[in-house]
């Protein structure tokens, strides 16, 4: 039988107060602060002790502020009621459940939450490009009920006319539904395979910064036939590693530690001014090496140098590109990177691709991945995409020379 009641409840001295049935009124001592108020006692919250698989759990159901006792005593019974059927409490007690929203309303909950880890302008770039380019076709509907088919008839007016866009859409999208599915408002992830298969090949021009990621490959098979020089190895290690031009012309000796097989780049290397370590595949590994042979300088010297020691220029790497006639940036390759990403190894979380590229990870992804486990599938995923790079035409080749 209940003990309590609303007056004992606004009155009950500093202490433990059973209510009946494992609900407990909670009452601290006043603090010296509070004391100097006239005011007799603390905070006041609700407890819940039950048992779970014999085990007694003692759970905290909020302040009174926040739950009246005729609250507390409903959260009370669904929580014991869960424990019964052998389910956690906790778990249900934190379970966000709220109906799933419509996809604006994931988009303005997921921009909220995670551009606290990003850059302003990324996080302008993202809600701006949804609400063109995505809200036309999905703003209203539920974010539980968008499949491939709706995502892909979504991007169908711009997949050929603005590929670029197009591609960075669709991967916003997937951060969007993957965020959902996080919250438990969707049960699956972004069908970002299913997505791609329902979508016509994007042609090649000279206008397209970007060389689709089937034809690197082949490019990479190209750049190995030809005779050793700094910039070609550079050009490779950067596709390899999916960095970007400035961390590679940067990049010196001690930054490298081949027992690990990582690339640690201190922080004023870096875009975001944050350290980051990069995995090196065995394929990474063999450019270094090579390029171990071209040094010329004691100390800790410039992996790719130049004249008198100097950085290669950004120049160095595209002339590699546009003596062999490609009409893509050395940027691009992170783009055709990403997309393999997104298209080949769908079961990679895209937070982990991501974070291959050095970009901003939100705070509450970090928290959800071991950093130990992070790294593990960053280095999954680039020495994937080293063994891609080594096919060409369906062919395997074990190594990257021709």
């Amino acid at each position: 039988m209940a003990k309590l009641t609303a007056l004992k409840v606004k009155n009950a001295p500093a202490g433990r107060h059973a209510d009946g049935l494992g609900l407990y009124l909670l009452v601290k001592p006043a603090t010296d602060a509070q004391l100097s108020r006239g005011e007799k006692t603390g905070a006041r919250s609700w407890l819940l002790r039950v048992q779970v698989d014999k085990r007694r759990r003692d759970i905290g159901l909020g302040s009174v502020t926040d739950l009246t006792l005729t609250e507390a005593r409903e959260k009370a019974a669904e929580l014991r009621k869960v424990a019964r059927n052998g389910a956690d409490p906790v778990l249900e007690r934190d379970r966000d459940k709220r109906p799933a929203p419509t996809f604006k309303g994931a988009v303005d909950d997921a921009h909220r939450e995670l551009s606290r880890g990003w850059t302003a302008k990324h996080a302008a770039a993202f809600k701006a490009s949804l609400e063109e380019h995505a809200y036309p076709a999905l703003k209203n509907i539920r974010v539980d009920h968008i499949e491939a088919s709706t995502i892909r008839d979504a991007l169908a007016p711009i997949w050929i006319e603005k590929p670029v866009i197009a591609r960075k859409v669709r991967q916003r999208i997937g951060t969007v539904l993957n965020f959902a599915k996080s919250k438990g408002w969707r049960t699956t992830e972004a069908p970002t395979r299913s997505v791609a298969v329902g979508l016509s090949r994007q042609p090649k021009g000279k206008n397209f910064a970007a060389l689709p990621y089937a034809d690197v490959p082949a490019l990479v098979k190209r750049v190995r036939a030809e005779t050793v020089t700094v910039g070609r190895l550079a050009l490779l290690f950067t596709i390899l590693t999916a960095a970007r031009s400035g961390e590679v012309r940067s990049a010196r000796w001690s930054y490298i530690d081949f027992d690990a097989k990582l690339w640690r780049r201190p922080a004023e290397l870096m875009k975001s001014r944050e350290a980051h370590d990069v995995t090196l595949s065995d394929a990474a590994i063999e450019i270094l090496r090579e390029a171990e042979t071209l040094r010329t300088r004691k100390g800790d010297p410039l992996i790719f140098e130049g004249k008198a020691g100097a950085a290669i220029s950004d120049m160095t790497l595209t002339k590699v590109l546009r003596d062999m006639d490609v009409a893509a940036t050395v940027h691009g390759f992170r783009s055709s990177f990403r997309d393999w990403a997104a298209e080949m190894m769908p079961g990679t979380p895209e937070a982990v691709a991501e974070a291959a590229l050095a970009h901003a990870v939100p705070d509450a992804t970090v928290r959800a991945y071991k950093r130990t486990t992070f790294l593990d599938m960053r280095r999954k995923l680039l020495d994937g995409w080293a063994g891609y790079l080594a096919t060409v035409d369906g062919g395997n080749v074990r190594k990257l020379r021709a």
